[in-house]
């Protein structure tokens, strides 16, 4: 019983380091966006504020847009980050009504707050 599983825990790597060997896709490069991110200029989820107000203007944000039927995945992943009560919005989306439609959510969950609108519609393919 031994020999068996060893044999076929030894085809299994074999399978997977073939599989491994082929790239006859590309790796996506990310580094342009990557190098923007490290800029102190970029909002990333390591600046939300820790304050009470802050927290729930996410939180209020966050609920709407994830309750909207009408937006994609990709759009209910975008990056809502408040500090100091200033909304910053980023990430792709599919089309621009998405967009607007993120944009309408947060300016009506978060009232006065301004909101820095960085959100980048999808190229078509």
């Amino acid at each position: 019983m031994k020999r068996i599983t060893l044999s076929l825990l030894c085809l299994t790597t074999m399978a997977v380091s073939a599989l491994a060997e082929d790239n006859s896709t590309p790796a996506p490069n990310n580094s342009g966006r990557n190098e923007r991110d490290r800029s102190s200029d970029s909002k990333t989820s390591g600046d939300q504020s820790n304050s009470s107000a802050d927290i729930k203007m996410t939180a209020a944000i966050r609920r709407a847009v994830v309750g909207d039927d009408s937006l994609s995945m990709t759009a209910k992943n975008v990056k809502i980050i408040t500090a100091n009560g200033v909304v910053t919005l980023r990430g792709p989306v599919k089309t621009a009504a998405e967009k607007a439609a993120i944009a309408k959510h947060a300016m009506t969950a978060a009232g006065s707050a301004k909101i820095d609108n960085q959100i980048e519609v999808e190229a078509a393919k």
